[in-house]
C-alpha cells in the first residue's frame, strides 16, 4: 500500500491503555455537569448514577446527585445524598449546604439550623446566609400559625402555612396543618385532596387519616369519621386531637339522637333542651349545628315560641345559606308574626334556590299578603267587625263622619285640623268600599282594588257625605251650639 494510502487516526497511547473506573466516572460527571447546565435533569441523574456506581465512595458525586435530586423536586433522596457526601467528607462544605436546602423543602427546621450552623464553621460567617435568613423566616412563621391555631384564627393558620410552603414546597406537616384548619373553616373538599397526596405517598400516614376522618365528621358522616378516628389511634394511640374529636364526635351524635327521639315522643321541651345541650358540643361542626338548629326551631314553633323559632332559622341559615327547611321555616314564622316583607324576603331567597311550582305560590301568596298588609283597615277606621251587616255599616259611617268632617274643627289649629281631614277622607273611603257589595269582596279577597279602575280614586269624601245625608233627608248645623240637626247645611265642602 502506498504511503498516501495510509489514514492518520491521530491516536495516542492513552487510547490503546483502558481507562481506570476514577477516569470513567469524572467523565461521566463531567457528562452530567454539562446535562445539568442546561436543565436537562433527568439526563445528569442517570450520569451522576453511572459515575457513583463506577466510585460509590466520592463525596462529590453524591453532592451533584444531591442538587439535581432538588432541581427534580425529590427531596428526600436529595437529603439522603447530602448526608452521605458529608459521611464521605465531614469536611464538605456544600455538603451541609445542601442539607440545610433539603431540610428546609422538608420542613425539618431543627435539622436545617445543624447543617447552616457546620456549614458555617467550615466555611465561614457568610456561608449559607440565604438558608439562614429562611429558616429564620420559617421559624417565625410557625410561631404566628401556632398563636393563630390557640386562638382558633383557622385563616390566620392557613396564611401562615401557605408562606411557609413557598420556603418548604415538600413539607408534609405544613401541608397537612393547612388542611387541617380548611377542614375547620368547613373547606372540607380542598383539605381531603391533601389528605389523600399525602396518603398517596404513604398510607399510614395518621395525620392525613386525621384530617380526612375530621372532613367526615364535619360532613355529618358520623360513622365513616368513626373508623377513621379509631384507626388514627390504633396507629398513633397519643394523639391527642384525634381522642379529643372522636369523643366529641360521639357526644354529638348522641345528643342528637336524644333530641331526635324526644321530639318523636312529643316531648317538646326536653327536645328543645336536649338540642341546645348537642349545640354547646363543637361550634365549629357547622353541618350539625345548623340541623341542629332547625330542629330547635321546628320545637319552637310547636311550642308555639314563633320569635325564637326565627332566631332559629337566622342561626341555621348563618352556618348554611342555602338550607332550604330553614328558609321556609322562617318564612312561615315570619308570616304568622306579621312581618311580612321579611317572609317576601324568604319566599324570593328560597324561590332562587329552587323554582318549583310550590315556591312559586308561596311567593306568590306572601306577595299578596304583604300588599294586604299595606292596605287601609277599612273596619278599624269604621270601628265595625268584618262580619259587619249593611245597616252596622251605614250606622259607623254616619257616627264617625259626623265626628271628622272638616267644618266641625274651622277653629282648630292647622295640624288638628289637617288630621281631622285626613280621617274624614279614610272614613269616606271606608264607606264607599265597605257599602258596594263588589268592592267589598274584592277588598275581602285582598284584591288590587285599582285592577279594574274602581278602586279609591273614584271616591270623594266630600260627595259621599253629601249623598249619605242628603238621602236621608237630614241637615246639620256644625256652628249651633247645640247637637247636629239644623235646618240647613253650613260646612263648605272643599
Amino acid at each position: 500500500m502506498a504511503d498516501s494510502d495510509v489514514v492518520d487516526l491521530d491516536l495516542t497511547i492513552d487510547d490503546f491503555v483502558p481507562k481506570s473506573p476514577e477516569r470513567q466516572a469524572e467523565e461521566k460527571k463531567e457528562n452530567g455537569n454539562h446535562l445539568y447546565k442546561f436543565k436537562n435533569y433527568k439526563g445528569a441523574l442517570t450520569m451522576y448514577d453511572e459515575a457513583i456506581k463506577l466510585c460509590p465512595d466520592n463525596a462529590s458525586y453524591y453532592g451533584n446527585r444531591s442538587a439535581c435530586y432538588m432541581m427534580l423536586g425529590n427531596y428526600k433522596k436529595a437529603l439522603e445524598d447530602a448526608q452521605k457526601s458529608v459521611a464521605l467528607d465531614p469536611a464538605f462544605t456544600k455538603g451541609y449546604i445542601r442539607i440545610a436546602k433539603c431540610c428546609i423543602a422538608l420542613g425539618d427546621l431543627p435539622s436545617g439550623e445543624q447543617a447552616v450552623k457546620r456549614a458555617t464553621e467550615l466555611g465561614g460567617a457568610d456561608c449559607a446566609t440565604s438558608e439562614r435568613r429562611a429558616l429564620e423566616s420559617l421559624r417565625r412563621l410557625h410561631e404566628d400559625a401556632q398563636r393563630a391555631m390557640e386562638a382558633g384564627d383557622y385563616r390566620r393558620v392557613v396564611f401562615c402555612m401557605d408562606r411557609c410552603l413557598d420556603y418548604s414546597p415538600s413539607s408534609a406537616k405544613a401541608k397537612l396543618t393547612k388542611a387541617e384548619c380548611l377542614a375547620m373553616l368547613g373547606r372540607c373538599q380542598e383539605a381531603q385532596e391533601i389528605a389523600n397526596d399525602s396518603l398517596r405517598f404513604d398510607s399510614f400516614d395518621a395525620e392525613a387519616i386525621y384530617v380526612r376522618g375530621l372532613c367526615l365528621y364535619f360532613e355529618d358522616k358520623d360513622e365513616q369519621a368513626f373508623k377513621h378516628f379509631q384507626q388514627v389511634l390504633r396507629l398513633a394511640p397519643d394523639h391527642k386531637k384525634a381522642m379529643e374529636i372522636y369523643k366529641k364526635a360521639k357526644l354529638l351524635k348522641q345528643k342528637k339522637e336524644e333530641g331526635n327521639e324526644a321530639f318523636k315522643m312529643g316531648r317538646w321541651q326536653q327536645a328543645l333542651e336536649l338540642y341546645n345541650e348537642a349545640l354547646t358540643i363543637d361550634k365549629n361542626n357547622k353541618a350539625v349545628n345548623a340541623k341542629l338548629y332547625f330542629n330547635k326551631a321546628t320545637v319552637c314553633s310547636k311550642l308555639n315560641q314563633t320569635k325564637d323559632a326565627v332566631e332559629a332559622c337566622t342561626r341555621a341559615l348563618e352556618l348554611d345559606e342555602n338550607y332550604v327547611k330553614a328558609l321556609l321555616r322562617r318564612a312561615k314564622c315570619y308570616t304568622e308574626l306579621g312581618e311580612f316583607e321579611e317572609a317576601v324576603k324568604d319566599y324570593e331567597r328560597l324561590y332562587k334556590i329552587d323554582k318549583s311550582k310550590e315556591n312559586k305560590q308561596l311567593l306568590h301568596e306572601a306577595k299578596m299578603a304583604l300588599k294586604k298588609s299595606k292596605r287601609k283597615d277599612y273596619y278599624k277606621i269604621l270601628g265595625i267587625e268584618k262580619s259587619a251587616s249593611e245597616g252596622d255599616i251605614k250606622k259607623a259611617y254616619r257616627k264617625r263622619a259626623l265626628v271628622h268632617h272638616p267644618d266641625r274643627h274651622a277653629g282648630a289649629s292647622d295640624n288638628e285640623r289637617r288630621e281631622q281631614e285626613r280621617k274624614f277622607k279614610e272614613v269616606g273611603e271606608a264607606y264607599g268600599i265597605l257599602s258596594d257589595p263588589k268592592k267589598r269582596a274584592r277588598y275581602d279577597q285582598g284584591q288590587d282594588l285599582d285592577e279594574d279602575g274602581s278602586g279609591m280614586a273614584d271616591i270623594d269624601p266630600n260627595v259621599v257625605f253629601q249623598t249619605f245625608f242628603n238621602r236621608g233627608g237630614q241637615h246639620f248645623d256644625f256652628h249651633s251650639g247645640g247637637g247636629f240637626p239644623g235646618t240647613a247645611f253650613s260646612f263648605q265642602f272643599g
